[in-house]
């Protein structure tokens, strides 16, 4: 039996999550906790707050699974080198008179083929290391540069985020990650533009030894061959009603990319290290279901709803705030994308706004707080470019305002404009 939960316990139950995670508990856990908390003092008893959250964790289990599937593409691209490969050779065309857009390039392309953001930020962070102590660059400006390169490819990538929302509201996830083009650019070129602005900002770079090469790394052309696969089976359903499910194309393109690039007998480690990878996200998915049974069955919505009308706000500003707020709470793009488009995706399609538009303003706007110090990405990002916390906390206005171009692009073209 559903339960109708006050916007109160909507509210606890986020705010009991945020609570647990800042305190070094598992994201899944913090948020199983929450909406436990969240549900009883929200007026369930027992049984019907876990009945809710079981539900709203069986509304996750399609994209678990083609997640989990996904790990085979993410292992092959990150366990071969392909992902370094297809960095370095940006990095190395651009030049280093144009280091801090080549960077941004580089991140945003590893992160649009399927690798993680955080993950990408770390591959192309030795890179970033040496050229900025030649050029005479801060960690803060490189660092920038990696992160919104990274957002950007994120809202037009195969990556569990748009795995999580194409899901929710039925379309194909190729029509979701072309959705994301037109804001990735904006998102890039103000990217480019504050980096440079920061670019002798904060700690400078010196002496840093450059990432030599072991000889196995595979060819661009090699290195390609995995993601263009997959996109190229995805593609087959918008362009030709071919349906292809993720579950397949995914992991059929890591298989061919690792027989491009001479690799096959290795394919296995591969997939082996890519499933250790998705499962954490698998595992924080289930936990961010319970979360959102919570919410969804919570006047919470309703609320925004008539404050959205009270302001005299159209109705599609409901995509993008649900993402930032429900990013905002998480600080993930990935459980942000997944709670907006599970709780609010039915009351926007009811409200007049298509499919694709809804799940491209929620993925945008999971993009503008997912980087909040409670996540796992604020502290492996600076990690990767060994960033003290007290430096790595002025980024957040940077990144915030790189999302909220995202957000607002996005906007303009799915609900302004269309």
């Amino acid at each position: 039996m559903d339960i109708q939960v006050s916007a109160a316990g909507a509210i606890v139950a986020l705010v009991v999550a945020i609570v647990l995670i800042l305190r070094k508990v598992s994201p899944a856990y913090g948020m199983i906790a929450g909406a436990f908390v969240g549900g009883i003092i929200g007026g369930g008893n027992v049984t019907d707050t876990v009945t809710v959250m079981m539900d709203g964790a069986k509304e996750m289990i399609p994209a678990v699974l083609r997640i989990l599937a996904a790990g085979v593409l993410a292992g092959v691209l990150m366990e071969s080198g392909a992902a370094a490969a297809i960095a370095e050779t940006i990095v190395r065309k651009l030049g280093e008179t144009r280091a801090l857009l080549a960077l941004s390039v580089a991140t945003a392309l590893l992160t649009a083929i399927g690798v993680f953001v955080d993950v990408a930020v770390i591959t192309v962070a030795p890179i970033a290391l040496a050229i900025a102590s030649r050029a005479n660059l801060s960690k803060t400006a490189i660092l920038l540069a990696m992160i919104g390169g990274g957002k950007a490819g994120n809202i037009m990538s195969p990556n569990p985020n748009a795995i999580a929302a194409a899901d929710a509201f039925h379309i194909p996830l190729t029509s979701l990650m072309a959705a994301g083009a037109v804001p990735a650019i904006f998102g890039l070129a103000v990217t480019y533009i504050i980096a440079r602005k920061l670019a002798q900002k904060g700690t400078l770079i010196y002496d840093v030894q450059e990432r030599k090469s072991s000889g196995q790394t595979p060819s661009f052309f090699a290195a390609i061959i995995a993601p263009l696969v997959a996109i190229v089976l995805l593609a087959l359903r918008p362009l030709f009603d071919i349906a292809i499910d993720p579950m397949i194309a995914l992991p059929v393109g890591g298989i061919v990319g690792a027989l491009a690039m001479k690799k096959g007998k290795k394919l296995n480690d591969y997939a082996i290290s890519g499933l250790s990878k998705m499962s954490d996200v698998a595992i924080m998915l289930v936990g961010t279901g319970t979360l959102a049974g919570i919410v969804a069955n919570s006047s919470l919505k309703d609320v925004i709803i008539n404050g959205l009308d009270h302001f005299g706000l159209p109705a599609y500003v409901l995509a993008p705030i649900s993402g930032i707020l429900m990013s905002g709470a998480t600080a993930s793009t990935t459980a942000g994308t997944a709670v907006a488009s599970s709780v609010f995706g039915e009351t926007m399609m009811s409200l007049g706004i298509s499919a694709l538009a809804g799940a491209a303003m929620v993925h945008a706007g999971a993009t503008v707080l997912d980087h909040l110090p409670h996540g796992s990405f604020f502290h492996a990002t600076a990690g990767s470019v060994h960033m003290e916390v007290k430096e790595r906390l002025k980024l957040i206005p940077y990144e915030s305002l790189i999302g909220l171009t995202l957000a607002v692009v996005s906007m303009l073209i799915f609900g302004v404009f269309q």
